[in-house]
């Protein structure tokens, strides 16, 4: 759909008493959704699996961080070497496979969201990024062909686009955003506003130091049964344990 197309007054159908900014704001919210859902529609992508983590880690080669915030998570960088390397093993599975409607999803940026989509480069598989503007940290990392790299303003359409195709999610260590994306998961999860898919916290030590769910269960805020939407896994070993059938199940129903 065009720029024009969804600009008109009949699709957005907005009251009459709505600001010009809000109307902007609107139209803005509806090229976003039309704009990654009409490319993964043309291009028949079906199913995705989303890699979610820190745009501060950096590779354990980089030698000249600059940013000062890069340095403090050097001791972390062990987490991009293991992105990328679950990237390049679920991407090769997923060609191996002839999944063209399947695709690893990473954020679009730099950190982890580097490490998948560079290991995804590797073995030639393209995934796709969903980049957004922020004034520091994000930038579109060079491992994601234009064609298949999208930039949000919002992070609400962002998440949309994360979480509508997904199969299984991989959290690796982040901030507030990866804890946004993967709080809004398991809250989607809980309400049933979306399927239930493996949720996947990489790095037990780090999570288990970060949260505590079952404090939240304890006290009656979540159910027991709401433990279960995520599991730990401590190795890029483990997490292909849980993720390689899901990959297998697809090719098997050829959906």
């Amino acid at each position: 759909m065009t720029d024009k197309a969804i600009s008109t007054p009949e699709f957005l159908k907005l009251a009459e008493t709505a600001s010009a900014e809000d109307i902007a704001r609107a139209q803005h919210l509806a090229h976003e959704w039309l704009m990654v859902e009409n490319a993964m529609d043309e291009a028949d992508i079906r199913h995705t699996i989303p890699i979610f983590g820190s745009a501060r880690i950096p590779a354990p080669d980089e030698t000249n961080i600059s940013d000062i915030r890069a340095r403090n998570c050097i001791n972390l960088s062990h987490y991009y070497a293991e992105t990328r390397e679950l990237a390049a093993k679920l991407g090769k599975l997923i060609e191996i496979r002839q999944l063209q409607h399947t695709r690893l999803v990473t954020g679009g940026g730099p950190g982890i969201m580097e490490a998948a989509s560079r290991g995804a480069h590797d073995v030639g598989h393209p995934s796709i990024g969903l980049n957004i503007v922020l004034p520091k940290e994000q930038r579109v990392n060079p491992f994601i062909a234009a064609k298949h790299s999208f930039e949000f303003q919002y992070f609400a359409m962002r998440k949309m686009h994360f979480l509508k195709r997904a199969k299984a999610i991989v959290v690796f260590p982040g901030g507030f955003g990866t804890l946004d994306e993967l709080f809004e998961t398991l809250t989607l999860i809980q309400t049933g506003k979306m399927p239930r898919v493996p949720i996947l916290l990489y790095g037990k030590d780090f999570w288990s130091r970060l949260i505590n769910l079952e404090v939240l269960a304890e006290h009656g805020l979540i159910d027991k049964r709401d433990l279960e939407l995520y599991h730990f896994v401590d190795s890029v070993d483990e997490c292909l344990q849980l993720t390689a059938p899901i990959i297998e199940a697809l090719a098997q129903t050829h959906e």
